[in-house]
């Protein structure tokens, strides 16, 4: 069906005297993302930046000699089921390529369908080991991430919290998800082959509205820091829920609360809380020109929008690069050993489709706002 279209586009071209280049059909991007749902703040994120990255290149002529770049939004709502939907349509629809999708418990089961599909998806968020690792084992060359790693994440921050705590008590929360799971048990294994034993390892439910009976765990236990592998719904409401309590909880995250939502619900009570994030892209002089367009439309390019960017960035780059819209030959063509240039840097993929040599800052909310601290 595609090649018929294309077919006819050409013979069209030919009829009416227009080169084949100005008649070739866009190249469409699919970003699977939540729109909707607790997460759709990340959703937007994703929406920013992929349409300001297609804006720049389709303004610079497009790729493979004038086609123009279209992206189209697929809800997943950070779900798995929606998120194998979304897949399937994708493929459905003749769409060859796929920035995102956000959540890894979504991004994983999708990724098998985008394998057998011949697409190329690349996460700007998903950080789950298992989705590379799963990759390389079943032979998809075509699943990336443009993004780290839970465990680069916890080999950076477990060290980190096992020496500015020590002899202190820590516990470890997470929201049961492949996530939020997955990268509280990499901060244990890490803070435990360092000789930290936590005083807690625990699984709270996502989506409740009331966590009392945690926090008045931790009431009693009273640790000195609490890490918890999840979003920032839950986490703004531990923290409120843990001030009404008058205990002072004092919160270590993943990069999943560098959102102004993470604040609007914790109000106050979320001062002093940390996160991981990579370094700060907003900060890199690649991304100048981008954050400055973004400032000027009155939005700050905060959390993944930047990430999500890059991807549509990369995705092009490697199109150009394998002279062919075929996902498996730009997926070669990406992870040649040559960097792509991207808002967020310089990047350069390992054979199994990730990042290489992630660098990570430690964030701080205060007053509202977060910035990179000194460690």
């Amino acid at each position: 069906m595609i090649l018929k279209r294309l077919t006819q586009a050409a013979l069209l071209s030919l009829a009416l005297g227009i080169p084949a280049a100005m008649a070739a059909e866009d190249i469409s991007i699919a970003v699977a993302t939540p729109v909707t749902g607790p997460l759709a703040n990340i959703g937007d994120q994703y929406k920013r930046g992929a349409e300001a990255a297609a804006a720049e290149i389709n303004a610079k002529g497009g790729v493979l000699g004038g086609r123009q770049i279209k992206i189209v939004m697929e809800d997943d709502a950070c779900d798995p089921k929606q998120a194998v939907s979304v897949a399937n349509r994708v493929i459905a629809e003749g769409i060859k390529f796929v920035d995102g999708h956000t959540c890894s418990g979504a991004t994983i089961p999708a990724s098998a369908v985008y394998a057998e599909g011949g697409v190329l998806m690349m996460t700007a968020s998903a950080s789950s080991p298992v989705l590379t690792d799963e990759a390389a084992k079943n032979g998809w060359p075509t699943i990336m991430r443009l993004y780290t790693r839970d465990d680069a994440q916890g080999l950076f921050i477990g060290p980190w919290i096992a020496e500015k705590y020590k002899d202190k008590p820590v516990a470890i929360l997470h929201d049961k998800s492949a996530y939020g799971q997955g990268i509280a048990e990499k901060v244990k294994e890490s803070i435990n082959a360092h000789g930290m034993k936590e005083v807690l390892f625990e699984g709270i439910n996502a989506g409740e509205k009331d966590y009392s009976a945690v926090v008045t765990k931790l009431k009693e236990l009273n640790p000195a820091l609490v890490y918890f592998g999840g979003y920032h719904p839950e986490a703004g409401l531990m923290l409120r829920q843990a001030a009404d309590a008058g205990f002072k909880l004092t919160l270590m995250m993943p990069d999943s609360i560098a959102s102004p939502e993470f604040w609007q619900i914790s109000g106050p009570a979320g001062e002093g809380t940390m996160f991981v994030f990579p370094a700060d892209p907003q900060a890199r002089p690649e991304a100048k020109a981008a954050v400055e367009k973004f400032k000027e439309q009155g939005y700050a390019p905060e959390g993944f929008t930047l990430f999500s960017y890059a991807v549509i960035q990369a995705i092009a780059q490697g199109i150009e690069r394998a002279g062919s819209d075929d996902p498996t030959a730009v997926a070669e063509a990406l992870k040649n050993g040559q960097p792509v240039e991207t808002v967020v840097g310089s990047v350069v993929f390992d054979e199994k489709g990730d990042m290489k040599d992630p660098k990570y800052d430690i964030n701080l909310w205060s007053n509202g706002k977060y910035a990179p601290i000194k460690q």
